[in-house]
């Protein structure tokens, strides 16, 4: 049994579920693994708990005690048991790795306190809600979703393949950790989308010498996912330079951020080159689930499934004032880079989304409503966002101030 890597922590409603938290607990404990069952039942009278950890030990970690978890109301009843096991397991120090088991109530229970652990711990969630959207469920975290197939509802020939081959690869997650996944690099966050591919292979080609390169894809929850890392102190700089998301918060895309982007920038004062990497589109799904009051506007087909909306001068002073607003609040080293030459692939002479005007209007407004200083400054650049001069431009930026930080 190799205690240093801590234990394994089994998360089920044990009143409705008791047997398959069980069934998982005892796999893994033949793998040669430790292993704690977590009991988050929220029923008053479940009180003879068998789980290592009984649900009044997770209730009591709630700000108003245990007495807002038992309180007779099902939906207050599981809101509580959340936040109560995001605060338990908060303060645990031995989670090596955790599997959770449920509906869609247990889904709920479980999941928001899985997202608070550590990026690399590894987090798998057994639920019946798997086959559907799960981004609620999962947010900017690396939990893995197992469908169920079947109801977490009792011991059968499909559940027991399942539940199976989770505990196997929570076994496996654990047991081959590979230590040598950390690097001794200064760790880096960039963002990319597609059309924005050249110019961030380039920077990463010109920086993997010296940085460990963590490229986001900016669909929105990548865009959380490299925030999150920054807040939790994970990340030594970052190459924002593909802010699309925020074109798709405003104008109603399905790639949108967060209401915080930007802000665990602000908060860290972590060094960083930002620019304006597609803010030229805003992206939908398929042609036909395009909203109704955008009917007149210029598209570009991606594929089958992805259309992109050409965003217009108007939205372009909209961006630009919000995306002010926010850096506005840095105070750490920030530069902003405007690429004159287009904000992405399809934004340049000959391609269908160029247009100077929009451009103009959104560095013109940027310009005016950033409070620029010493540490946060605007630079305009005769490029294409994926000119290998723009590359190289920032790559030479980002040197400049990392150089300062050290």
């Amino acid at each position: 049994m190799n205690v240093d890597k801590g234990f394994i922590y089994a998360v089920a409603t044990a009143d409705t579920k008791g047997r398959e938290l069980n069934f998982v607990r005892d796999l893994i404990v033949k793998t040669a693994l430790p292993v704690k069952t977590v009991d988050l039942s929220t029923h008053a009278l479940h009180v003879d708990s068998a789980a290592d950890i009984t649900p009044q030990q997770v209730a009591a970690c709630h700000p108003e005690g245990a007495s807002a978890v038992f309180c007779g109301d099902r939906g207050k009843a599981i809101a509580a048991m959340a936040l109560a096991f995001e605060r338990f397991l908060s303060q645990a120090t031995d989670v090596a790795g955790i599997i959770g088991l449920g509906g869609s109530g247990g889904t709920a229970l479980i999941t928001p306190a899985m997202q608070m652990l550590p990026i690399g711990i590894p987090k798998i969630m057994v639920s019946t809600m798997a086959s559907g959207d799960i981004s609620g469920y999962i947010g900017a975290s690396d939990i893995s979703m197992i469908y169920s197939v079947t109801d977490v509802a009792g011991l059968n020939r499909i559940s027991r393949q399942v539940l199976g081959n989770a505990a196997h690869q929570m076994a496996g997650a654990v047991l081959f950790a590979d230590a040598t996944a950390s690097s001794d690099k200064p760790a880096l966050g960039l963002t990319m989308f597609g059309v924005t591919t050249p110019c961030i292979q380039n920077v990463s080609d010109q920086l993997e010498a010296e940085f460990d390169c963590l490229v986001f894809h900016a669909t929105g929850s990548g865009g959380r996912a490299m925030e999150k890392l920054i807040a939790s102190g994970m990340l030594d700089g970052v190459l924002d330079l593909t802010t699309t998301e925020v074109c798709d918060l405003l104008f109603g895309g399905v790639l949108a951020c967060g209401e915080d982007r930007f802000d665990a920038i602000a908060h860290s004062g972590v060094p960083c080159v930002l620019s304006c990497g597609a803010l030229d589109m805003v992206n939908f799904g398929a042609r036909a689930s395009v909203p109704a009051r955008y009917a007149e506007r210029l598209f570009y087909e991606h594929n089958a499934q992805v259309t992109l909306m050409r965003t217009t001068p108007e939205e372009n002073v909209v961006m630009a004032k919000w995306i002010a607003a926010k850096l506005n609040r840095c105070q750490g080293e920030i530069r902003f880079l405007l690429p004159e030459g287009g904000f992405s692939a399809l934004d340049a002479p000959g391609q269908p989304f160029w247009n100077p005007q929009a451009n103009d209007a959104f560095i013109r407004t940027l310009e005016a409503e950033l409070q620029q200083n010493s540490r946060r400054q605007l630079i305009r650049l005769p490029y294409n966002i994926n000119d290998p001069l723009f590359a190289n431009e920032a790559v030479g930026i980002f040197r400049q101030l990392f150089s300062r930080e050290i």
